[in-house]
């Protein structure tokens, strides 16, 4: 299963600063001078396919109850229950009134709960919630579907479990981040370990056919040794999923992270053998390295989809189903559908204003002309399956692409010399040297990057 391979010298060369390419072009080329007629005319025209495209939603709930000092999400912390009762109300009307634009032989394959903590809201609240996405679109009853939800364990028990796979959640991500107490202390994130353990067994039982859990590296106090024994520990929970992010401490961005002393972080040789440490251990495991920051078992949808060639990455990272259009709902999210990605407001009191006077939410957007296309597809292919076919780019969009890209294809000549990637007549393929850094060599088809705004991203590793 060691599909990739950890070479330091070539991390240590290329580890630059670059999008995580959950869209492209990015959410920061997104604009204000984006007209709501433009969503209309693409909802119009995705509706016109002869054989309905199939549909992924999206459901923002940006409450917590406690703050987590690592947090870069758009969140609202606060204890009082009754906070989410009127933003509920608009995000339902937000739900009703997009519904109404969609065509109702549209099946959603997928579904995800995500935040903030979905599960602050109590069963009813997310019962009520299904209701009217139930109400509003076609939702499937495949086996296949992948709808999912992101839970704090410190939220939850075995009866709610039971109750979200009743609601038809058939997917579940645990926040773990980390085992040792120490660092669980520092970020103000304290759970204990038995809990999770009990959780994923629990949620196996119920009925949820894949467990995730999320890890962070680079937080107070870690070391690789701590981290070690928290991925033996992980190891021995064998969830389905396992998706292991790079901490950025970005403190002048994100107010909540300026808790978190510099000097408790671990040094960047040793957040680096972190990495390689786990990246190890869960493919010692038998866990296929996905991309980037996700491992998944062989059997689970996430791998099988990526030996299919289907998979897709899109703001929720990577996922299943990649030929769905994608429609969000609530503060700040994100949707794709057609060549326009639209973004609603962050603000939760604009957003509600919004809805109350019966207007869409958006904000911002950014409609794709065609070679937007042509590089966000050849983006996608290299992040998600680590190569191009080039016979069907030239196909798909009449071009020549060595003659379209001859550029890039220059950039990328000492990449090919350090072996990161093949370079062929027929295609380009990132090699499992290169496997880590495919977002360096994504970056090379980014026409929006330059040394103006090259930074302002996580790095790479």
């Amino acid at each position: 299963m060691r599909n990739v391979i950890f070479n330091k010298i070539l991390i240590n060369k290329y580890n630059t600063e670059g999008p995580r390419y959950t869209s492209y072009p990015t959410a920061a080329n997104f604009h204000s001078e984006f007209l709501i007629n433009r969503y209309l005319s693409a909802v119009d025209s995705s509706n016109k396919d002869l054989v309905p495209r199939e549909l992924s939603l999206y459901i923002h709930i940006p409450f917590c109850n406690s703050i987590c000092y690592y947090c870069a999400c758009n969140k609202v912390i606060t204890k009082n229950k009754e906070k989410a009762t009127e933003y509920l109300h608009y995000l339902q009307q937000e739900i009703d009134t997009k519904g109404r634009l969609f065509d109702n032989d549209r099946r959603v394959m997928q579904l995800h709960f995500g935040g903030g903590t979905p599960t602050f809201l109590s069963d009813a609240q997310i019962k009520q919630l299904m209701d009217v996405i139930r109400r509003n679109f076609n939702l499937s009853k495949s086996e296949s579907r992948d709808y999912a939800i992101e839970v704090d364990p410190r939220t939850v028990t075995r009866e709610r479990l039971r109750a979200l796979s009743a609601m038809g959640f058939n997917r579940i991500s645990f926040g773990v981040q980390d085992f040792n107490p120490e660092t669980q202390k520092a970020v103000n994130r304290i759970q204990d370990e038995s809990m999770i353990f009990s959780l994923v067994e629990d949620a196996k039982e119920v009925g949820f056919q894949s467990v995730s859990v999320d890890l962070i590296y680079g937080l107070p106090f870690q070391t690789p040794d701590t981290f070690t024994r928290t991925m033996e520990r992980i190891v021995e929970l064998a969830p389905d999923r396992v998706s292991v992010f790079n901490y950025a401490h970005l403190p002048e961005r994100f107010k909540p992270q300026r808790r978190i002393n510099q000097q408790d972080l671990p040094l960047p040789a040793d957040k680096l053998k972190i990495y390689q440490n786990t990246i190890k251990q869960l493919t010692d495991a038998g866990y296929v390295f996905i991309g980037m920051d996700h491992f998944a078992l062989p059997q689970d949808a996430l791998s099988k989809a990526q030996g299919q060639r289907k998979l897709n990455r899109n703001f929720q990272g990577y996922t299943t189903h990649a030929d769905c259009d994608l429609i969000s709902f609530g503060v700040s999210a994100i949707s794709y559908m057609d060549d326009c990605y639209t973004q609603n407001c962050y603000d939760i009191a604009a957003y509600i204003e919004l809805v109350r006077q019966g207007s869409l939410p958006i904000t911002k957007g950014l409609c794709l002309v065609p070679d937007d296309q042509i590089r966000r597809e050849v983006i996608m292919q290299l992040i998600c399956h680590f190569a191009v076919d080039k016979t069907k780019f030239e196909e798909k969009y009449e071009i020549e692409f060595d003659h379209y890209f001859q550029a890039e294809l220059s950039l990328l000549e000492p990449m090919r010399n350090d072996g990161l990637l093949e370079l062929k007549p027929e295609n380009i393929s990132i090699t499992n040297k290169g496997r880590l850094l495919a977002r360096v060599v994504c970056m090379v088809f980014d026409k929006y990057l330059s040394a103006k705004n090259h930074g302002g991203f996580s790095k790479v590793i």
